[in-house]
C-alpha cells in the first residue's frame, strides 16, 4: 500500500514507505511535504534507504539504467524524460545528472538514535544548505555517528542540501533539536566530550586530548558559536592555520575536525 500521506502529489505514481511508527518531518518541513531530490548520488542513496518514502522518479534512459537494480527493488515507477525536460523542471543551472526523485521526508531522529560511543557533528545555526550538505558529506566520510542541528535557523533537508551531501543525507542520522544548549547539556550528562571550534580559542585542536564519545560543535560563518553554546562546551579549540587570513568556512572546518578526531580517538 502506498503512503496515503503523499496521495495529493499527482505528478508521480506512488512507491513504498519507510518503517512504521516513526514521525516524519525535518527542519522547516514539519508538515511532511514531499521533497525533490536530484543528482545520481543523492537519489541512489535515497533509493537504497528503506526509511525513505518514495513517490515517483523522473529520469533519462541512461540514469534509469544506472539505477535499475534499486528502482526494481523499491518498485518505484519511472517517468522517462529528456535532459532538457529536467532542465525545465529544476532550472538550467541545476546539476541533476538526469534524475529527479520525489520523496517524503525521513523520520525524525533523536539523540537516542545515534551511536552513543561515536563522534557527533553539531552545527549551531548554520543556514547555508551547501555548507550543511558538505559538512554532512564529511561526517559520512569520516564515520560520524550523526549530525545535530537546530530546528530553527537551519536549512530544509531537501534537494540542494541533499545534492551537496552527495548521498550522506540518507546515510547519517540527522537530529534536529529545539534548544541546542539543552541538547549539549544532555550530551554532557551522557559522558560526551563537547569540543567547540572557534578561531579565537587558545588551544589548537591538534594539541587537545580527545576521546569518545565526542561532539564537535561548529557555528555559522561570521557570528560563530553563540554564547550559550560556548558555555555548554567542555573546551574551546581552534584549527591551526598558517596565518590569520587563512580562515576556514564551516564545511572545511568540519571536514578537518572530523578527520583529526577520527584519527585521534
Amino acid at each position: 500500500m502506498p503512503d496515503q500521506k503523499y496521495k495529493h502529489s499527482k505528478q508521480f505514481s506512488q512507491g513504498g514507505k519507510g518503517k512504521k511508527g516513526k514521525r516524519r518531518g525535518s527542519p522547516r518541513n514539519a508538515g511532511g511535504e514531499p521533497i525533490q531530490l536530484f543528482g545520481l548520488h543523492a537519489v541512489e542513496a535515497a533509493l537504497a534507504n528503506p526509511d525513505r518514502p518514495l513517490i515517483g522518479l523522473r529520469a533519462t534512459e541512461n540514469a534509469a539504467h544506472r539505477l535499475g537494480t534499486l528502482i526494481a527493488e523499491r518498485g518505484v515507477q519511472v517517468d522517462t524524460m529528456l535532459p532538457k525536460d529536467l532542465d525545465r523542471l529544476l532550472g538550467p543551472d541545476t546539476v541533476h545528472q538526469g534524475v529527479l526523485l520525489e520523496a517524503g521526508p525521513l523520520p525524525l531522529r533523536t539523540l537516542d538514535d545515534v551511536d552513543p560511543n561515536g563522534i557527533l557533528l553539531v552545527l549551531d545555526q548554520v543556514t547555508d544548505p551547501h555548507n550543511v550538505g558538505a559538512a554532512l558529506r564529511s561526517a559520512a566520510a569520516f564515520g560520524a555517528s550523526g549530525l545535530v542541528l537546530t530546528e530553527r535557523h537551519s536549512p530544509p533537508l531537501s534537494g540542494v542540501l541533499a545534492k551537496a551531501a552527495s548521498g550522506a543525507l540518507d546515510l547519517i542520522p540527522v537530529v534536529a533539536v529545539k534548544n541546542l544548549a539543552q541538547a549539549l547539556t544532555e550530551l554532557g550528562t551522557r559522558g560526551v566530550m563537547r569540543i567547540g571550534l572557534a578561531e579565537d580559542a587558545e588551544t589548537t585542536l591538534e594539541d587537545a586530548s580527545l576521546s569518545r564519545p565526542l561532539a564537535l560543535v561548529l557555528g555559522a560563518e561570521g557570528k560563530g558559536l553563540r554564547q550559550l553554546t560556548r558555555e555548554r562546551c567542555d573546551r574551546m579549540c581552534r584549527i591551526s592555520t598558517v596565518n590569520a587570513l587563512a580562515s576556514l568556512n564551516v564545511s572545511n572546518a568540519a571536514a578537518i575536525a572530523m578527520h583529526w578526531a577520527s584519527r585521534q580517538t
